[in-house]
């Protein structure tokens, strides 16, 4: 008797375990489709921050020795932080590099082109052979585009919260024809001088983990003062 039942038993037990997984599979589809089942999907505007340089392009050293790369990449690393931690995520964030290498102007342009980023902001410092050069600037770039408006703005924003809260001077908002500006005019589009790092006191605040951050919220929300939509 057990011998016949043991086949019947088995086909039963599959059964069940094969209903069990079609009801798993149910529940994770309802959660990965709810758009679709009357919630809204909600549209994240779509940041991409350029650390400028990185690999064997260290850009920039500064007086102290600290590299123009680094400093970028921590910078970016933070305004991603921040987005989460302070915003909740309100934006998705990419960046043109994770990590210390050398990713060519072409490709940062064509990440942001590919993404359809609404906003496109490259990191950079700045370098002179004067030394009491400082503060923060912020260039545009120089030919009329659909969105030259939109990057001044933005340029602008960004100024004014870095300026007002950490008291860096303002080098105002200039334009030149940087690559990755001149590439990216389907979106505003900015590049960021933060700081001299032939300047002695801004060499030493850039090293300092909470002036990264600062700046790295200041930037953010510079941003997040704007709405832009696309045209």
């Amino acid at each position: 008797m057990l011998i016949t039942l043991k086949p019947l038993i088995y086909k039963t037990l599959k059964n069940v375990k094969l209903r069990l997984r079609s009801v798993q599979v149910f529940v994770l589809l309802m959660c990965n489709f709810q758009p679709f089942f009357g919630q809204e999907m909600v549209h994240k505007e779509i940041l991409v921050i350029d650390p400028g340089h990185g690999g064997m392009d260290s850009g920039a050293i500064g007086i102290n020795g600290v590299k123009e790369k680094d400093v970028a990449l921590s910078v970016a690393r933070e305004i991603v932080r921040w987005n989460h931690s302070l915003l909740d995520g309100k934006y998705d964030i990419y960046l043109t590099r994770y990590t210390d290498t050398l990713i060519s102007l072409g490709d940062r342009s064509k990440l942001a082109k590919a993404l359809q980023a609404d906003v496109f902001v490259s990191l950079h410092c700045n370098h002179a052979e004067n030394p009491e050069a400082k503060g923060m600037e912020v260039f545009v770039h120089n030919s009329h585009n659909s969105y030259s408006k939109e990057s001044l703005a933005l340029g602008v924003s960004i100024l004014n919260e870095v300026v007002q809260n950490l008291g860096i001077r303002n080098r105002n908002v200039k334009s030149d024809n940087f690559h990755v500006l001149r590439e990216n005019t389907f979106c505003p589009s900015v590049l960021v001088e933060m700081a001299f790092l032939s300047h002695r006191d801004e060499a030493d605040y850039i090293l300092r983990i909470k002036s990264i951050r600062a700046l790295a919220l200041a930037i953010l929300l510079g941003i997040d003062n704007l709405k832009f939509e696309k045209t």
